[in-house]
């Protein structure tokens, strides 16, 4: 063999072996960086191995990713969930914690997105429309509403109290105002009222701006918007958490839904303070979310009320349930549950007709 040959083919197999020998110390430098994310993240030695058994399952290129990229964690989660539909796994306790861990990494990952992060620090930045609790000392707390939102002065519609006369003088008055702003935090301010004025048809009160916003207690869960039949039911006293009904309740709408609380509408008015359970179907499966009406929008129109209920801990089962709706790991079934789908069909039929009965007035 001419010695040409022979340095070709040494210098081919040098390569080779070299080649090799990188991608396998690359690799096990990248499950390395895996393992140290996966720790700095919070997570136990076995959960960052089911972890990774999770990441090799999905062919995720960059594993380490999954502690950053929103995407590839969902990627991961989804093919556990889908897994344990397929499987007996389902309630042990064990796959239940792990999957929940996820979720509560998911929903980290989800708060500190920037738009959720990002607050406000004038009352210049308030939407028209942002619902306001406003509070006279001595008096009482009334509801409002951003009107109108000028350089100059905020106005807000005449607050309201059912307890207190409607021919109260606001001229003057120095109010504390309060207000929750969607996806981000409580914020509350003062302001001096400079006048009772007619904006937009609205009797209304123009009131001072503040610089000076105070942020109070940050939002701890992600909702995720829904138009979905339920029924509620008003509480048992010593009653366990996510018990199910097996007997149809007062109609109503879920309007949005957490693990923490949910808002439905229902017909006519309610009260704050009521102990209330809601039932509906996820996964094709009914759910139960027991917790305390804490606020409520009652529209006069149309005689409806939108209930804002903080719920009780729930069920480990029951609260992965709900998040794998809200971060959207749960597959879209063409069939839900009998009951729920009749109701879904009237509770539409039913909001049609009162839309009707609205716009007739108007006209």
């Amino acid at each position: 063999m001419p010695f040409f040959t022979l340095i070709v083919i040494a210098v081919t197999l040098g390569l080779v072996v070299f080649f090799l020998f990188r991608s396998k110390k690359e690799k096990q430098g990248s499950w390395i960086q895996f393992f140290a994310k996966g720790k700095d993240a919070g997570f136990s030695f076995k959960e960052i191995e089911l972890l990774r058994r999770l990441a090799v399952k999905c062919n995720i290129e960059e594993p380490a990713s999954l502690f950053w990229s929103q995407n590839q964690l969902d990627i991961c989660i989804r093919s556990l969930v889908r897994t344990l539909r397929m499987s007996s796994e389902t309630n042990e306790t064990g796959t239940q914690d792990f999957l929940s861990r996820l979720y509560d990494f998911r929903k980290k990952i989800e708060m500190e997105k920037p738009r959720i992060k990002n607050g406000i620090a004038s009352s210049r930045q308030i939407s028209e429309g942002q619902i306001l609790r406003v509070l006279v000392t001595g008096t009482g707390v009334f509801k409002s509403q951003v009107v109108k939102n000028t350089s100059q002065y905020l106005t807000i519609s005449r607050p309201v109290n059912t307890r207190i006369s409607a021919a109260f003088s606001w001229n003057g008055l120095k109010i504390a105002v309060y207000f929750w702003r969607e996806d981000d935090a409580g914020y509350v301010f003062d302001a001096d009222v400079q006048d009772e004025v007619f904006s937009k048809g609205i009797s209304s009160l123009k009131i001072s701006h503040s610089d000076a916003l105070f942020r109070t207690q940050k939002r701890k869960s992600v909702r995720i918007k829904l138009h979905k039949a339920a029924f509620l039911y008003l509480r048992k006293e010593g009653e366990e958490p996510g018990a199910l009904e097996i007997t149809p309740g007062l109609k109503c709408l879920l309007e949005d839904l957490s693990d923490t609380g949910c808002a439905i509408t229902i017909g006519g008015k309610a009260a704050e303070g009521l102990e209330i359970k809601v039932q509906f179907a996820l996964d094709n499966s009914a759910v139960s979310m027991s917790g305390v009406v804490r606020s409520v929008e009652y529209k006069e129109d149309i005689n409806r009320s939108i209930l804002h209920m903080e719920a009780d801990p729930l069920p480990l089962e029951v609260r992965n349930q709900i998040l794998g709706e809200v971060f959207g790991m749960l597959p879209d079934d063409d069939e839900e549950e009998l009951p729920f789908r009749l109701l879904d069909e009237e509770m539409e039929d039913m909001a049609a007709q009162s839309d009707s009965a609205v716009d007739t007035v108007q006209e």
